[in-house]
């Protein structure tokens, strides 16, 4: 499985919890760490929780494992490390603080063909 289908498995696990704001960067030409950024925030810790839960859940699925994720105890930002697609899961305060959209804003957004469950997106 390439790493735009993960990217989008992943988009769909985020949404089914109610992840708002989700956003996809491609970062293949601005940085090394990732093919894909996917960004998005919860509106409470257990939400925040519950996302990246099922971000892990999604990829066990698929046989796919997990680098690393870390900040999930604090659930204000979980960084969720699939190799090439980095998701970063925010409390909603912490997003718009840290703004990593502006902060890799060379990086061109990735349009995610998912079925919504009526959240905003800005892609």
């Amino acid at each position: 499985m390439n790493s735009k289908e993960v990217l989008r498995q992943v988009a769909q696990a985020c949404d089914d919890k109610q992840a708002k704001n989700i956003t996809a960067l491609d970062m293949q030409e601005v940085s090394l760490v990732a093919d894909y950024f996917l960004i998005c925030h919860g509106n409470t810790e257990r939400q925040v929780q519950a996302i990246a839960r099922a971000i892990k859940d999604t990829m066990e699925e698929m046989d796919l494992s997990i680098k690393r994720m870390e900040g999930f105890e604090q659930a204000r930002w979980i960084l969720v490390d699939l190799d090439d697609v980095v998701c970063h899961v925010f409390h909603k305060d912490e997003r718009s603080y840290y703004n990593l959209e502006r902060l890799w804003g060379d990086a061109e957004q990735v349009d995610l063909p998912i079925e919504t469950a009526g959240n905003d997106y800005e892609l």
